[in-house]
């Protein structure tokens, strides 16, 4: 598979690793065009109010609400995801039917790791949760992997995942393993309607 991760911001060198070390390809994705060479898209951690003015900026917006493409938000890409985000009017890309509250577990000095348990995964998964958004409500269709103190923190529908943390910050694969397998299977799915 070629898992391309949004290179407009965030840690994209450690997806990238982690993808890599997953057996797959990782590709950088700067310009809309790139969009074409991939199987699913990484929409990395940073700030979303500056991501979502970049998107827009360079075209990104418009081209992914109508991919059909599988993608991985993780902290601010989970809440690019987003339907709805509270305090906002809607959300940006509205590609998974929940709502997103920002900055949830506190500010930066607040920031945590945890060891989490999640529906579909056998092991531990490790995550960072830096200024970490959290889940308030899912729609139709949207299946609930983890949560922490009652919170939910990892949502996936049929071909998009999000999460509240970073997973990249960790040495653990379990999530980019977890999506490439979506991935896969999308990719199988359609193969399949073709024939």
């Amino acid at each position: 598979m070629k898992i391309g991760i949004l290179a407009l911001q965030g840690a994209v060198r450690e997806h990238a690793g982690l993808v890599e070390a997953c057996g797959h390809e990782a590709l950088p994705i700067k310009k809309v065009e790139a969009l074409d060479l991939v199987d699913g898209l990484i929409i990395p951690g940073g700030e979303s109010t500056t991501m979502r003015r970049l998107m827009d900026r360079y075209g990104f917006t418009e081209a992914l609400r109508r991919s059909e493409l599988p993608m991985f938000g993780t902290c601010a890409g989970l809440i690019l995801l987003a339907e709805n985000v509270v305090g906002s009017e809607e959300g940006h890309l509205g590609k998974l039917d929940i709502t997103v509250e920002r900055n949830s577990f506190g500010r930066q000095i607040d920031s945590f790791e945890a060891d989490l348990d999640v529906r579909g995964i056998d092991e531990k998964a490790a995550a960072v949760f830096i200024r970490a958004p959290h889940i308030t409500s899912t729609g139709t269709g949207v299946e609930i992997l983890s949560q922490v103190e009652g919170k939910i923190v990892a949502v996936r529908s049929d071909r998009h995942l999000g999460i509240s943390f970073h997973p990249e910050l960790t040495d653990s694969t379990v999530f980019h393993q977890y999506f490439i397998d979506m991935v896969e299977a999308c990719v199988q799915k359609e193969l399949s309607v073709e024939i």
